[in-house]
Formats: structure tokens, C-alpha cells, sequence
């Protein structure tokens, strides 16, 4: 009896020898999202139950229902679809549709008129939010009330103006953190804030209403405005990035920006009319 010998390709129990290096993840250029899919994932707040986080066209972000519902149980206000990573607010014509989240929220009021296989839904997920609440694991956070002008810097949620827009910021400029992907696979830890280079200004401006709402008295309120500033320099704190992963436009994105178009009448409370003491910049490290 011979042993039969393993060809040259493969390992005495028949595994193959060669190694197969990882490939680095890129986006091609022709995407129209950067965003990765993992960890898009999220709770939400009000009622605790899952939600599935994309972009829409204009970049805002939208909580989606994470399961497809048949397209016949879902009006056509309400129905979504996906293409290339982005949530488009309508069908595509197929037995299949996402619908948002907050059309089944139990916290929120209905944003459409439901059909009977939607209300079955809502009562489905509201059951388990009264479960979530009385075993302690779903509990309502406390009011945030923001914190004025420091003396320091700017406001915690500053409004900055750019590419012809205000938008309302989640974080302090000076914590704006990059959203691209490392070559590691972790995020970005640099700032968008660049410690040299062009930066924007600290202006007041007149607090303007916006399309479709009633004026708004001749105030002025503190804005950082990158207005002045190239469209390439705008389009990347648009997009959240340090100088230097805005030069990679293949790398992909973990997070989300947080931009929030800016609404004089449901933010209100963020409208600061005083200019903050000294612009933001932070310092280079050593």
C-alpha cells in the first residue's frame, strides 16, 4: 500500500498553501454613498426597538424600519426604497418596500394613514416597549438643555453656515471628528478643524426664516460662517473630513455627519446673539 503524496498546491490534509491576502475595502468614486453599512444599526430612544440608519439624497439621515413590508399594506407617502446605499422616499415599483420608523413608533403620532397590517405592527411594537419600560431596560432620558457661549470657544451646537446653508451641528467645532474609515478600520481621530489652513469666521448674521414660515424679527444671531472659503474646503466639512482624507476619495465613511439643517424655529434655543470671545482652533501636536 503507497501513500498517495498531496499536490504541490496543498497541505498534507488536502488545505490549500496559498495565502490569500486581504484586499483593502474602497469606494469607487462613482457611489453615491461612502457610508459603510456596518454599525448603521441603532435603538431608538423613544420606544427602545431596532432601526436601520441611511442617507438620503440630500445626505440627511433617516431612521428605516429594519424589516420589508409588501408594498400593498404600506400608503405611498410612506413608502422607501434603497439604491446604492441610499434611502430614495418612494417606490421602485417592485412587491417590496421599507417604510421610516417613526411611521410605526408607538411614542410618535402616525405620519400617514396606517392600514390594518401597519396598526397590527404598532401594537406589536408598542407591547414590547411596555416591556422594555418595566423591566427597567428602556428608561426616558433626561431633558438636554444647552449650555451657553463658553468663554473659551463657541456654543456646544453651533450653527454654521456652508455651500449656501446653515446647519446646526451635533458636537463643539473644536470635537467635529472625521468620519472616514483608517487604514486600519477604525475611525478617523482627527479633527475636521484643521490646525492650519483657511478657517471660518464668527459673524452675527440676520436670524432668516426659512421657505414657507412666517419672517422672524430683525435679529442677529453668531454663526461660523465658511462661506468665503473655496467650494472644495466646504464640500469637506460637508462631508466631515480631515484635510487629509479628503484627499482620498476612496475611503469610506463609519459615521453619519452631523449636520442638521438649521430651522430658526424648532432650534431656537441654540440661536446664541453674542460672539464667542476667541474663534475655535486647536493647537497642533507635538
Amino acid at each position: 500500500m503507497c501513500p498517495t503524496p498531496a499536490p504541490d498546491d496543498r497541505h498534507w490534509d488536502g488545505s490549500s498553501r496559498a495565502t490569500h491576502r486581504p484586499r483593502p475595502l474602497r469606494v469607487t468614486t462613482t457611489s453615491p454613498s461612502r457610508l459603510l453599512r456596518a454599525g448603521q444599526t441603532g435603538r431608538c430612544r423613544h420606544c427602545g426597538h431596532r432601526i436601520d440608519l441611511y442617507q438620503r439624497p440630500d445626505q440627511r439621515p433617516i431612521a428605516l424600519h429594519p424589516a420589508e413590508l409588501a408594498t400593498a399594506d404600506v400608503p405611498e407617502s410612506c413608502r422607501w426604497h434603497l439604491s446604492g446605499g441610499i434611502a430614495y422616499p418612494h417606490g421602485d415599483n417592485s412587491a417590496w418596500c421599507r417604510i421610516p420608523h417613526a411611521v410605526l413608533c408607538p411614542h410618535r403620532t402616525p405620519t400617514c394613514q396606517a392600514g390594518p397590517r401597519l396598526e397590527v405592527i404598532r401594537r406589536q411594537l408598542a407591547v414590547r416597549t411596555r416591556r422594555l419600560i418595566d423591566t427597567g431596560v428602556l428608561t426616558s432620558a433626561p431633558p438636554t438643555t444647552p449650555q451657553p457661549v463658553s468663554p473659551t470657544g463657541g456654543p456646544d451646537r453651533p450653527v454654521v453656515q456652508l455651500l449656501l446653508c446653515r446647519y446646526l451641528t451635533h458636537q463643539r467645532l473644536e470635537d467635529l471628528r472625521c468620519v472616514a474609515q483608517t487604514r486600519h478600520r477604525h475611525r478617523c481621530p482627527n479633527p475636521v478643524l484643521a490646525s492650519v489652513g483657511p478657517a471660518g469666521m464668527w459673524k452675527l448674521l440676520p436670524t432668516t426664516a426659512r421657505h414657507g414660515q412666517l419672517a422672524l424679527h430683525d435679529a442677529l444671531m453668531a454663526i461660523y460662517d465658511l462661506s468665503h472659503l473655496s467650494y472644495g474646503e466646504q464640500l469637506r466639512w460637508r462631508t466631515q473630513r480631515c484635510p487629509a482624507h479628503a484627499a482620498v476619495p476612496g475611503a469610506a465613511d463609519l459615521a453619519l455627519a452631523c449636520w442638521e439643517p438649521f430651522d430658526p424655529l424648532l432650534h431656537a434655543a441654540h440661536i446664541h446673539t453674542r460672539l464667542p470671545h476667541s474663534p475655535p482652533r486647536p493647537h497642533r501636536r507635538g
